[in-house]
């Protein structure tokens, strides 16, 4: 019996990363798991390896920015395991330029992934936020339900050529802010995690060699490898996280430990402040 036991969560970009080792951390403490990707092999990979653990989950396919992905997402939960009790924003890419080359293109992409798709999948859990919380509280039973959405340093101190992606990092903050206020009377906590260098395929690949293909679009990603030895010079534990590391920081925002936690961005960085 995990701390989590019977819970039902939902986990944006569960398929790969960080994502995925936040499914698998909530799935070992109990919770039955809807596991997104935009890709069928990722996501039922990690359906694959949190059964192999004894635990449950489906998958949910689809691009998160995607008009109707909020209400089947939150849907998936609804009629597979019967409730919904965490929801954890995570899906995301960067997309980086400097100011003057960015387009509009490039600025409304990120935005839309780490903000306008939070919101939505947030807006789709709210009639059933509100009406589990009325029942309970008809029943005399309380019961907490969990939100954390995934920020970063560059939404907190901003990054050179991040414009776009920290703009939305930033959004997030507010949004969760915003949602911890109008939801605390629903016992829902809502809270932030701002990751800092966690080391995924993604940074650990050179600047150019990791290639996204998001929607069609074909985006070179990685990160130099000098850029990220000075970046790990600059953390105070001398290292970057592992996704296992930024998994626990989103599980322990999701316990009944935290019940009285909510409004809060938690900085998981390594010490490391801008």
């Amino acid at each position: 019996m995990g701390k989590l036991s019977e819970k039902v969560a939902i986990v944006s970009g569960s398929g790969r990363g960080i994502g995925r080792a936040v499914a698998l951390k909530l799935a070992e403490e109990g919770a039955r798991v809807v596991v997104n990707d935009v890709d069928h092999a990722p996501a039922l990979e990690t359906v694959g390896a949190i059964a192999a653990r004894g635990a449950e989950a489906i998958a949910c396919i689809g691009s998160v920015t995607a008009a109707d992905f909020a209400e089947r997402f939150v849907h998936s939960a609804l009629d597979h395991f019967g409730g919904l009790d965490i929801i954890i924003n995570n899906a995301g890419y960067t997309w980086d330029n400097v100011v003057q080359k960015m387009s509009d293109e490039q600025w409304q992409a990120m935005l839309e992934v780490h903000l306008t798709a939070p919101f939505r999948i947030l807006r789709a859990a709210a009639d059933f936020l509100r009406a589990a919380a009325r029942s309970e509280s008809e029943s005399g039973r309380e019961t907490y339900r969990k939100v954390v959405n995934v920020s970063s340093i560059a939404g907190v101190g901003g990054n050179p050529g991040q414009a776009g992606y920290a703009a939305a990092k930033a959004g997030i903050v507010g949004l969760t802010r915003t949602l911890a206020k109008e939801w605390g009377r629903y016992r829902v906590n809502v809270n932030c995690v701002a990751f800092g260098l966690i080391n995924t395929r993604l940074t650990s690949a050179a600047a150019g060699e990791a290639v996204l293909d998001i929607e069609g679009r074909q985006i070179k990603a990685g990160v130099n490898p000098d850029l990220l030895r000075q970046m790990a010079a600059m953390i105070p534990l001398g290292r970057g996280g592992t996704p296992e590391e930024a998994a626990g920081a989103i599980a322990m925002l999701c316990y009944p430990e935290a019940n009285y936690v909510s409004g809060e961005l938690l900085v998981c960085a390594g010490g490391f402040r801008i």
